[in-house]
Order: structure tokens, then C-alpha cells, then sequence
């Protein structure tokens, strides 16, 4: 029996090293405190299971079974319990907690079971059974800490599932990481903590060595999109997310390449919609001049940009203008007002303001879909038209050489206003609605260096 849990260690020990080089060559791109965590869980799993084969091929001492106790008995199952934490928490104080705790009953706990005095030295080829040598205080302090391993482990699977019913697919991934993770730690504790027949105890040991291998290759592997995916996600979305799973920072690019639409964004940017426009400084005082006077309401001048003039001289009598109809189809197309302040009216030489934010968006929309987008694109530029005096032109066209294509285009006084914008219920709509009209979108962010913005002929009804 002492060959064949030799055996089993060894093998289980192989598996465990392999666990710990694939998280080590992980933390290298991906600095994450589980992944720290659990590779501290496996190196420990390691060098337990080396020691148990060690044991029953030459004999245990006092050196190994302590060896043996402090890594498969302390380590193993707390951090195992720490990367849970990692994982699943939201904030930092929950991780700087466990980080704390974690290390501090490491160093505490480890001085006590290294150096507290065994009750008998004649130990064997038999893997000895840690509550029969240990004193009173290194015996307390272990089912002490197991206790606690228990209660997170068991705490995290109720937050995992909580953050499942409502979450999306990470939440379920991290599910699933702790379904695999706490009851493998649970029976490790159990297996370490209660008189357990050797080979049961190494294989729990080895099955919980491979139960991190499997869940960092598994459910928690990076994504293939998640360069995209960096890019899009709102700011505080990503620090929302601690233990979302990220692939090294993606070259840029010269072009920005076609991606696909995103799982969820507050903003109409789609799946860049953390566009930035640079280190600029707000110009807070344009913010704070009001709109000009509404223009009528029939027509799509934004930010209130007056009607065309008609002549009223009594010589002839006035006839109103006909749109041309010879000028290129642009779909839905919405003019913006002028790009400067309404206090600073744009001057022969003057310039844009160099605060004012444009983007570029370019969707490919379904084949068939094309009337649903433009009538959705329509409703949502006449509630911009309305309600966002910030927003300075805001256009959706067609493109005649490509039916498939509508092209988005968007300037604001500043940043500040495109935040306004993304936070509008209507952008919302926008969002959720053309998801199941678009194949593709490309978005482009834009610097005004000179620019010239009239209001564009309209239609009357």
C-alpha cells in the first residue's frame, strides 16, 4: 500500500508542478490576485505531494511531516480561499482584506507549526495523522483555520450564484470556477483535518492540484475577444470587474478593425464607446451659455439653428424654397448648428474649439433591416435634436455604393457633452434596439482642425 501512495504522490505532485508553471507563465500577462493566490495553493499541493512520496519510499520525519502539515494542511486550502476572494469581490477593501489576512496567519500560523515541538518523533513510512502529534495550540490554530476556509469557501458559492442570476457570462464563468474550486477545498480540508486513510488523502491532494489546472484552462481562460472588449467597456465597468478575465494590452493599429457588437455599454459608441478625447481641457464656460432659440419644429436643424430665409421684398411675391433634389441621397441626415460657442459666433480666420469631441461609426447593418434602422436612427436624432443642446451635429447617412452601410457622425462641444449624450434613456434605446440590425460596427474618433457647418436643406411634411 506505501508503493502505491507513493506512486499516486509522485504522479499527483508532476500534475501539481505543471498547474503551478501554466499559472506562473499566465501571471507573466495577466497579473491577477487569484491567479497569485491559487499559484501560491498549487506550488504548496506540490510540495506536499513530493513529500508524501518522499515519506513512504524513505520514511517520515519531523522535518517532512511538518513540511507536509504547513503546505497541504494551511496553505493549500487558505489561499485556495483567498482566490476566491479575488475572484468574486467587486471592491478593493474586500481584497486588500483577504491579501491581509491571508498573509498574516500565513507568517503567524506557519512560525507556530514549524517550530512548536511535535508529541512523538517515531513517525514511520505511514502518512502520520496530524491531530495525533501536534500540541494543543498548533491544533486549535489549525482547525481554526479550516473553519474559516469553510465558512468563505461556502460564502463564495452563495455570491457566485447570485451574481449569476443577474450577471452575464463572466458571472457564469466564475461560477463555474467555484463550483470546481470550493467543494475540492472543502474535501481537502476535510481529508487533512480527519482521520483519513493515506491514498484517499493524496488523491484529494491531487484532484485539488487538478481542479485549479482544470478551472484556469477552462472557465477562466482568456477570452479571444477580450482585447476588444478592454477597449469598449466603460472605465468603471473595467474596475468594476476585478476578476474579469484580460489578454495582454493589443498593439494599435493603423485602421481600426471591423469588431462585433458589444454584450453590453452604456453609450451610443458601440463597441468603442470609451472613445477619449485626449488630455484637453473642458471648456467649462462654453458649457454653461444656453442654447439658442428652437428652431420649428418640423424641421431637423439641431441646437436650434434658424430656418432658411425667404425673400419678402413687396417687388415679387415670396415663394418658398424647393430642397435640391440633384445633391447625392445621404438616408437620414440631420444637420448639426455651429461649432463654436453661441456668445462667440465663428469669424473670418477663427478656428474650432479645440475641446469639441467627434467620432466616426460605421455600421453594417442586415440585409433587410435597412427601413427598421434608419426609422430607429430617425426617431433617436429627433430626440438629440430636442434635448441635447450640447451636441453639435449629429448626422446619419446612407451610402449609395453600399446599401448595407449607414456611417454616424458626431460632434460635441466637448467630452463632457458626449458623456451627457451616452447617459440619454434615447442612446439607450438606440443601443439595445439596433443590436439585432447590425453585423458590424468601426468607430472612429475624430480631432476638428477647421470645419465650416450650415444648416442642411429639410423636407416639409
Amino acid at each position: 500500500m506505501e508503493i502505491l501512495v507513493a506512486v499516486i504522490a509522485l504522479a499527483g505532485a508532476l500534475l501539481a508542478a505543471v498547474a503551478t508553471g501554466a499559472l506562473i507563465r499566465r501571471l507573466r500577462d495577466e497579473p491577477e490576485g487569484w491567479l497569485i493566490a491559487w499559484t501560491v495553493s498549487a506550488g504548496a499541493l506540490c510540495l506536499s505531494l513530493v513529500v508524501i512520496g518522499i515519506g513512504h519510499f524513505l520514511g517520515f520525519g519531523p522535518v517532512t511531516f511538518r513540511i507536509y502539515q504547513v503546505t497541504g494542511s494551511l496553505l493549500a486550502p487558505l489561499w485556495l480561499a483567498v482566490g476566491l476572494i479575488q475572484l468574486l469581490a467587486d471592491k478593493a477593501p474586500p481584497r486588500f482584506l483577504a491579501w491581509l489576512f491571508g498573509i498574516a496567519l500565513t507568517i503567524v500560523s506557519g512560525a507556530i507549526l514549524f517550530f512548536d515541538p511535535l508529541r512523538s518523533t517515531d513517525l514511520g513510512k505511514t502518512l502520520p495523522s496530524g491531530s495525533a502529534l501536534w500540541g494543543l495550540i498548533p491544533d486549535y490554530l489549525l482547525i481554526g483555520v479550516h473553519a474559516i476556509d469553510v465558512l468563505v469557501l461556502l460564502a463564495c458559492v452563495v455570491v457566485a450564484a447570485l451574481k449569476w442570476r443577474s450577471g452575464d457570462e463572466y458571472d457564469t464563468d466564475n461560477l463555474h470556477a467555484v463550483l470546481v474550486i470550493a467543494p475540492s477545498s472543502v474535501a481537502l480540508v476535510g481529508a487533512m483535518r480527519f482521520a483519513v486513510p493515506p491514498l484517499f488523502t493524496t488523491a484529494l491532494l491531487a484532484v485539488a492540484a487538478a481542479a485549479i489546472w482544470y478551472t484556469v484552462l477552462r472557465p477562466l481562460a482568456p477570452y479571444e475577444d477580450d482585447d476588444e472588449d478592454e477597449m469598449e467597456a466603460p472605465e468603471e465597468d473595467r474596475e468594476r470587474r476585478p476578476g474579469r478575465r484580460a489578454a495582454p494590452e493589443p498593439v494599435p493599429a493603423a485602421e481600426p478593425p471591423p469588431v462585433a457588437p458589444p454584450r453590453r455599454s452604456p453609450g451610443l459608441g458601440d463597441l468603442v464607446a470609451e472613445y477619449r478625447a485626449g488630455d484637453q481641457q473642458v471648456d467649462y464656460a462654453a458649457r454653461m451659455t444656453g442654447p439658442p432659440e428652437s428652431g420649428p419644429a418640423t424641421g431637423y436643424i439641431m441646437n436650434g439653428a434658424p430656418p432658411p430665409r425667404m425673400d419678402t421684398s413687396p417687388r415679387m411675391e415670396a415663394a418658398p424654397q424647393r430642397p435640391d433634389y440633384s445633391m447625392p441621397g445621404t438616408g437620414v441626415a440631420y444637420p448639426g448648428a455651429e461649432l463654436f460657442s453661441p456668445s462667440q459666433p465663428q469669424q473670418a480666420g477663427g478656428r474650432p474649439s479645440p475641446n469639441i469631441y467627434g467620432l466616426l461609426t460605421v455600421f453594417t447593418i442586415m440585409d433587410g433591416a435597412g427601413e427598421a434602422f434608419d426609422r430607429l436612427a430617425e426617431a433617436t436624432v429627433e430626440a438629440v435634436r430636442r434635448g441635447e443642446p450640447d451636441t453639435l451635429v449629429y448626422a446619419c447617412h446612407a451610402v449609395k455604393s453600399a446599401p448595407l452601410q449607414r456611417i454616424v457622425y458626431e460632434l460635441y462641444r466637448d467630452e463632457v457633452a458626449y458623456r451627457d449624450h451616452q447617459r440619454q434613456p434615447h442612446v439607450e434605446r438606440f443601443l439595445n434596439e439596433r443590436q439585432a440590425m447590425v453585423l458590424a460596427t468601426n468607430v472612429i474618433e475624430l480631432n476638428v482642425n477647421a470645419a465650416k457647418v450650415v444648416p442642411l436643406p429639410t423636407v416639409m411634411f
